[in-house]
């Protein structure tokens, strides 16, 4: 990763802070919880030319548009006063890319259990071009041919589930819309066929975390994307990137 934001970043990697998250107040003291429970942020890529067509973009290493790298700045700003023990990225470029640009770069560690849902055969398809050959075919049912199985998306994300519960600390997550609704699922212990009804916007902001105790997990925000610019009227994007009513707390 580039060092360019290094401290910026590391100033929200670890000191004393106060995290205010739905009206909760976390006390925070170098990277590690106290008296409160951990969150897991989840941070979607900025937008590519394949998200803006709805071509399913697994593997395919894409730079993000100059809306996506602008909105990936946005996001340094929405999440200011956070504190996180560890950031974790996709390899992926339009991740890492992400990463940076969020002012995270020169502290994040890469993690392939992040990678986006290989789709094999299916790579570069848009999902009415997969319902032409195949017209009852779900991914997050059926997964792709020649690419990943709901079960192995689904066995990516226990292990990163696994990693970020060990640490015990609030952790940030760059990585790809499918891969991250399959996370949010197995987070809250329910099979990977329920990431179809956890739409993602890119560049867009999500926290899991527990309720009365760590054997409550839970959604706390999901698909936050107020800081998100817009797309022009009669830009294609809007049909992917819908604005979702989020519940963050304002900035005062």
């Amino acid at each position: 990763m580039r060092e360019d934001s290094s401290a910026s970043a590391m100033d929200r990697v670890a000191g004393p802070h106060r995290l205010s998250m739905a009206g909760e107040s976390t006390s925070h003291v170098n990277g590690t919880v106290s008296n409160e429970f951990p969150v897991v942020y989840l941070a979607r890529h900025g937008e590519t030319e394949w998200s803006l067509t709805g071509q399913h973009t697994g593997l395919t290493d894409l730079p993000l548009t100059q809306r996506g790298e602008q909105n990936a700045r946005a996001l340094r700003e929405r999440l200011t006063g956070l504190n996180f023990g560890k950031v974790f990225t996709s390899p992926l470029q339009r991740a890492t890319r992400t990463c940076e640009l969020a002012g995270f770069g020169a502290v994040a560690e890469l993690d392939r259990n992040l990678l986006e849902w290989d789709y094999g055969q299916y790579e570069g398809l848009t999902t009415a071009e997969i319902h032409d050959q195949r017209p009852d075919w779900l991914l997050f049912r059926d997964g792709c041919p020649g690419g990943e199985s709901p079960e192995q998306v689904a066995a990516r994300a226990d292990s990163m589930v696994e990693r970020v519960r060990t640490l015990g600390k609030h952790v940030l997550l760059f990585s790809s819309g499918h891969f991250l609704r399959v996370f949010a699922a197995r987070w809250l212990a329910l099979g990977a066929a329920a990431g179809k009804y956890l739409l993602l916007s890119t560049a867009s902001v999500s926290a899991l975390g527990y309720e009365n105790g760590l054997s409550g997990p839970v959604i706390q925000q999901w698909n936050d994307t107020r800081h998100v610019k817009a797309p022009e009227l009669g830009d294609t994007a809007g049909q992917t990137q819908p604005k979702e009513t989020s519940l963050w707390p304002q900035k005062q």
